[in-house]
């Protein structure tokens, strides 16, 4: 279905539409002015169930360790800084596009010998008590899109879902076998090494790990967190993943790419990848300077951690797994033309045989009718946890922003004619405009520049028919609109939360034109299917999915604040103007 009338639906929406752009200036925290945004919010939609519309995952207690319960949903919020929202727009407006963003899955082999769990309390993202249940998460945020099926104010259904990378944890076969299997159904064992038993850090018996099954009083039991009797064992136990039932494509990120998303991947490290020796602790002085070394120095975090797991105090003998070796860029692309995951389609999931012999993980896609997708690779393989792009790419992108600009386009230096193929086009990336700083050489290819977030921002003003670029990487829930002084060449670009840290969100995206010279973008975020409220005597696979979002609202080292985002980076509406075509 290319276009949905939003009149199909509902009628009599005007009105309360309008009283929803009164939510910005109504005073924040006020019982009666939430009740009467989400009021509008509702009245306003053709559907909000299973979305932050209805209900929101909401801490609660006083205690040190917050529990989840189902809080009252958030409302809508109009933003019209880049056009005016006219009055009577819901009654006119027509669907154009309707899909979802998952990101930064990070879907996490948390036995294998190289990753940096002792490093946890200085950069929290080395380790979180909520790893071991990735899988079961994605899985279950699979399960709550499959229901919800279209979009809460167009109507339309889902075309497809975009996973805009960081969908590995540390880029290994095996985290990538699980990606796939969650992406289109089938069973899975989130375990490697031993089959039988989990092999880890939580049952380490370190006190600088949670040691969910055992009594001891360790560093994340002081915080609160409770012993779970049964909880490794059913992390790794066996499920079936339902996959989902449209198509979905994929966007490579850092830590598809790296070592642990930060160090380059030169083939050095793959016997540790794959052996028996696990370092679980090091000293407070080599933490403290292999964990510089990772921000900073790369080719020194490498020898630390060589050095580390040939001499190291804390040494723990694992079963080895060759599935756990890291993959290239065309491996990366191959597995996903593999049949077996092939799911709802479409095959490849974006990319093709001519990804898997370049290597070149860029491609573009129809997102619907007249609407174009440009998915990007934004990983720099030189190391470090920012991207760029190359200049091989840049140009790539170029001409096909000119094939399908419409009308007309500026050259840099004039106005030229677009392409005969006028759509719309969104852009897909794994980093944000500001964290695209990377301009080291790429290892592989030396002698190429890289180009940096401002340089793309600039790049994609200069096409009316870019809409909005969307993207992850941070972690956090942001929405920032670049303006310009030619309205057509304004877009939004639209960052969304991970869901390996809370809040646990992906989001729904819809376009839709108002028929009055604009177009709105609604992006609405949803969590997984997992029950709000959690059972530590609960081990089922419901029971732990719910664990995996309460366990990471309470990580100690992560700062759950700051990434959920404003109510302006939520469930909002984009006003934009509309490209002549």
């Amino acid at each position: 279905m290319s276009q949905m009338s939003r009149r199909r639906f509902v009628s009599g929406a005007s009105a309360a539409g309008a009283g929803a752009a009164l939510w910005p200036l109504l005073t924040p925290g006020s019982a009666r002015a939430r009740d009467r945004a989400l009021a509008a919010t509702a009245a306003r939609a053709v559907r909000i169930g299973g979305t932050t519309l209805e209900q929101v995952a909401t801490p609660s207690g006083d205690g040190a360790y917050k529990r989840l319960t189902a809080g009252p949903g958030r409302p809508l919020m109009v933003r019209a800084e880049l056009a005016r929202a006219a009055s009577g727009r819901d009654d006119r407006r027509t669907g154009l596009a309707s899909f979802v963003q998952f990101t930064d899955l990070h879907l996490t082999d948390t036995e294998s010998p190289v990753r940096f769990e002792y490093l946890a309390r200085l950069n929290d993202s080395a380790h979180r008590p909520q790893e071991t249940l990735t899988v079961r998460g994605a899985s279950s945020l699979v399960e709550r899109v499959n229901a919800v099926r279209q979009g809460p104010y167009t109507g339309m259904p889902f075309s497809l879902v975009m996973a805009t990378g960081d969908n590995t944890d540390n880029h290994e076969r095996i985290e990538l076998d699980w990606y796939l299997t969650v992406m289109s159904g089938g069973r899975i064992t989130p375990n490697s090494g031993n089959p039988t038993r989990y092999e880890g850090v939580q049952n380490s018996g370190s006190a600088q790990y949670w040691n969910p099954e055992s009594s001891l009083h360790d560093a994340y039991k002081a915080k609160g967190l409770p012993e779970i009797p049964g909880f490794l064992s059913g992390a790794i136990r066996p499920f079936d993943a339902p996959g989902l039932s449209l198509p979905w494509y994929t966007t490579v990120g850092n830590h598809d790419d790296s070592i642990e998303g930060s160090l380059p991947d030169l083939g050095l490290l793959n016997d540790l990848y794959t052996g028996s020796r696990k370092l679980e602790g090091c000293d407070d002085a080599t933490a403290m300077q292999l964990a510089d070394a990772v921000l900073h120095d790369p080719a020194q975090a490498v020898l630390l951690l060589s050095k580390l797991l040939a001499a190291g105090d804390a040494i723990r003998t694992v079963t080895p797994d060759e599935r756990r070796h890291p993959f290239t860029p065309a491996e990366f692309a191959k597995a996903h033309l593999n049949p077996a995951y092939t799911g709802a389609g479409p095959a490849g999931h974006g990319f093709t045989a001519d990804s898997v012999g370049s290597g070149h993980l860029y491609y573009t896609f129809d997102l619907a009718d007249g609407v174009l997708g440009i998915s990007l690779d934004t990983t720099n393989r030189a190391g470090f946890a920012d991207g760029s792009l190359g200049t091989a790419q840049l140009n790539w992108l170029e001409g096909v922003l000119k094939a399908h600009s419409g009308r007309w386009y500026d050259t840099g230096g004039g106005v030229a004619r677009g392409g005969s193929d006028s759509r719309l086009i969104v852009v897909f990336s794994h980093h944000t405009s500001k964290t695209m700083g990377n301009l080291l050489p790429d290892p592989y290819r030396p002698f190429e520049a890289r180009h940096s977030g401002d340089e793309l921002v600039t790049l994609l003003q200069r096409f009316p028919n870019v809409v909005a670029w969307v993207n992850g990487h941070t972690h956090t829930n942001r929405i920032v609109p670049h303006g310009h002084t030619v309205p057509e060449r304004a877009f939004w670009e639209i960052n969304t939360a991970s869901h390996v840290d809370y809040p646990h969100h992906a989001r729904i995206i819809e376009i839709a034109d108002n028929q009055d010279g604009t177009l709105s973008l609604f992006t609405t975020l949803i969590e997984s299917a997992a029950p709000y409220r959690t059972d530590f005597a609960d081990t089922s696979d419901p029971g732990l999915a719910a664990l995996y979002r309460e366990l990471a609202c309470n990580d100690p080292y992560a700062t759950p604040a700051t990434r959920i985002g404003t109510a302006a980076d939520h469930n909002t509406e984009l006003l934009i103007t509309k490209p002549a075509r």
